[in-house]
């Protein structure tokens, strides 16, 4: 279901996030004996930098690397190599201003068609590809505006305050009806949780997400929002790694399923319960008077879809427990039930800022994914002028025809009227488009003028949902890429959906390897797409185009039977 999914993970490599996270022993002796090595060859490396004695064999050396680099080899490198990490430190590549370089060709990716040609490249660069300059004067509002309860203690959650010093000042600021629900909703939450008097006299909503990372964050998001309109206490099914991922979200209460709680929410999560919605609705008769389990997964059927619907709606008012199961971002559905969005419309006046907002809020980074998250942005991202986000899983090929025909890279050779520098975050599963971009940029001695770096964290080659590790490693990419000042992301990629909604900024989508342009940008919006929209008129039964019924809502550029919020209806 979740395509890019995550970015790419190794387990090694000078700028790999694996090195961040905790060691598996202990080690005392080596590791020391370990760190006097690294710190007497880095002092040495660091004397020969700072002297630039270095630069003078530079051309010889290169040579003899082109001299020697198979033929047979992607992008220069063994194929076969089993240990070879690519380049991920951030050692800013070079660029020669006196070249004169062959003209600039994407390398061909075995993996997938390339497309036919560049798109045309514009003759201009300048910082109007980038949504909002750097200013190294931004004041960093730790409670985003209201949005986050000052009621906790700082070292309770390292990341919570300290997340807005690491992105642009957003521009959305939350109404203050958000403000004012959010409050409401974690009195009821410290109230009524678990373990208080009220737990067994309150509606709950049990909430299991499914599927990889991005998806998991976009489902709970809407889950949340749920509960928000129903009022109803949140809890989250233990079975998913969310503890080691994020902190409570709500002051004086958890947001996690007591451990002591006699249901297994597995065993009600399948299609024959005679607790779900969607037969309940079918049969048109209910047995259920405590529990019911709404699917809104994108496998769920017609009956199911009736979710939405106020008699559904009604329905539900009555059962103390809700179990939902999702892998999907229903947020706009929830705007077709008039009861709510006539509350939405309040709580939400730019119908395009709903993650963005729901989504700060509720996901700060666990102290040790946060970290990772911190060690290697210091480490590699710091220092650059501007940061360009690639959560990407399609040819190399494509990616520079996007992002040399809207100027969000220099194209080789390159005009003046550039930022100093520029940090490239590529996340993907996959180390070959690294190595590709890498040579683009430095293989062939460009005349940029520009010194462009390019950082993969980490690639582990294939998808492992439901592991911690891979969790972790896949949080801090999100994160990273949400620093960004601009983003281009793969279509249908709840990875990049999350992180640019994250950092508030509407990304370029690559489309087709073989189409131009290779990227949309629009609608003006960074809120993530509904996959599988109901479609249902629950007044007259029957298909409705949820696309054409409010005017906030359109088409996804990246999925046409899509569902997105915009701000006013533009499109």
């Amino acid at each position: 279901m979740e395509h890019s999914a995550r970015g790419g993970h190794s387990m090694g490599g000078r700028g790999d996030i694996s090195r961040l996270l905790p060691p598996a022993g202990s080690g005392i002796p080596r590791s020391l004996r370990l760190f006097f090595a690294i710190f007497a060859g880095s002092s040495v490396l660091t004397l020969v930098f700072v002297s630039e004695i270095y630069r003078p064999p530079l051309p010889f050396l290169a040579s003899i690397y082109r001299d020697s680099t198979p033929q047979n080899s992607k992008n220069g490198r063994d194929r076969d190599s089993e240990s070879f990490t690519p380049s991920s430190s951030g050692i800013t590549q070079e660029i020669s201003k006196d070249a004169s370089p062959p003209a600039a060709v994407a390398p061909s990716i075995p993996t997938a068609t390339p497309a036919s040609g560049l798109g045309k490249v514009s003759e201009s660069w300048s910082w109007n590809a980038y949504e909002n300059a750097p200013s190294s004067s931004e004041i960093h509002d730790k409670l985003l505006g209201g949005l986050l309860s000052a009621e906790f203690d700082d070292s309770s959650c390292v990341s919570r305050y300290r997340l807005a010093a690491y992105r642009r000042a957003s521009p959305y600021k939350p109404s203050p009806e958000l403000v004012k629900s959010l409050r409401r909703f974690e009195t009821l939450h410290r109230r009524c949780g678990p373990h208080t008097a009220a737990y067994s006299k309150v509606q709950v909503l049990d909430m299991g997400p499914a599927n990889g990372l991005g998806n998991m964050m976009i489902s709970l998001a809407s889950a949340f929002l749920y509960a928000l309109l129903s009022e109803r206490v949140l809890l989250i099914d233990r079975s998913r790694d969310l503890h080691a991922l994020f902190c409570e979200p709500f002051p004086g209460s958890s947001w996690l399923l007591p451990p002591d709680f006699p249901l297994r929410p597995s065993s009600i999560f399948n299609d024959s319960d005679g607790r779900r919605l969607g037969r309940i609705l079918r049969k048109k008769k209910s047995t259920a008077t405590g529990l019911v389990y709404a699917h809104l997964s994108h496998d769920y059927d017609d009956y199911d879809k009736r979710f939405f619907c106020e008699s559904s709606q009604s329905f539900l008012r009555e059962i103390p427990w809700v179990a939902l199961r999702s892998d999907q971002y229903f947020s706009p559905a929830l705007f077709l039930n008039p009861a709510y969005e006539r509350r939405l419309s309040k709580v939400f006046p730019r119908k395009d800022t709903v993650f963005h907002h729901l989504g700060r809020y509720l996901f700060h980074p666990a102290d040790a994914a946060w970290e990772v998250i911190t060690g290697y942005y210091h480490d590699n991202l710091a220092r650059a002028t501007v940061k360009l986000g690639y959560p990407v899983e399609l040819v190399t090929r494509q990616i520079l025809n996007c992002t040399w025909t809207e100027n969000l890279l220099p194209k080789i050779p390159s005009p003046e009227g550039r930022p100093s520098s520029i940090a490239v975050i590529v996340t993907s599963l996959y180390s070959v488009f690294l190595g590709a971009l890498e040579d683009i940029y430095s293989g062939r001695a460009a005349s940029t003028g520009v010194n462009v770096s390019f950082h993969q964290p980490s690639h582990e080659e294939q998808q492992q949902t439901g592991s911690e590790a891979h969790d972790v490693k896949a949080l801090a990419e999100i994160y990273l890429l949400s620093t960004a000042d601009a983003l281009v992301t793969s279509a249908w990629s709840t990875f990049g959906y999350v992180a640019n909604s994250l950092a508030g900024k509407t990304p370029w989508i690559l489309i087709s390897p073989r189409r131009l342009p290779a990227c949309t940008r629009g609608p003006t919006s960074m809120e993530p797409c509904f996959h599988f929209p109901p479609n249902y008129d629950c007044a007259a039964g029957g298909f409705l185009e949820t696309t054409t019924v409010l005017p906030y809502t359109t088409q996804c550029r990246d999925r046409i039977s899509g569902l997105q919020m915009v701000d006013g209806g533009s499109t």
